[in-house]
């Protein structure tokens, strides 16, 4: 290949891999803005939430809420500092979509839908985060 072909083509990768981190980015602040709220709800009206069912995780509404609203002060964090450019924020971000993952499945018996949905979005940033890693320290 000529060295102007090779230079497209990474620079064309170097864009996918820009395009993806800004996406992840960007939902990972959302579902940290996500996360906040869905705490700060459970915190100021526990009778907001209700278990339909028994679960093993079956904590206090309250723990709940600052669970979550830690976990989104956290996962905004981690956005912002994922849009600065910063490759341990990246890191960071795919542990903390991971865990936002598992305590939105033990959040399930709470408000299934909005679990799910949270559940989805973890994976769409983890996915983002990591399908170009490479590309974006080459670039």
């Amino acid at each position: 290949m000529t060295e102007s072909a090779t230079s497209t083509d990474q620079h064309t990768h170097s864009a996918w891999a820009v395009g993806y981190t800004m996406f992840a980015s960007v939902l990972l602040a959302i579902a940290g803005v996500f996360h906040f709220i869905a705490g700060l709800v459970a915190v100021a009206d526990e009778e907001f939430y209700v278990i339909g069912a028994k679960w093993v995780f079956e904590f206090d509404i309250t723990t709940w809420g600052w669970i979550h609203m830690i976990f989104g002060v956290a996962i905004f964090a981690a956005g912002i500092g994922i849009l600065s450019g910063n490759v341990l924020a990246r890191t960071v971000g795919v542990i903390l979509a991971a865990l936002s993952a598992v305590a939105n499945f033990a959040w399930l018996p709470y408000y299934p839908v909005w679990s799910i949905a949270m559940i989805f979005l973890a994976i769409a940033v983890i996915w983002a985060l990591t399908v170009h890693g490479r590309d974006i320290t080459d670039a």
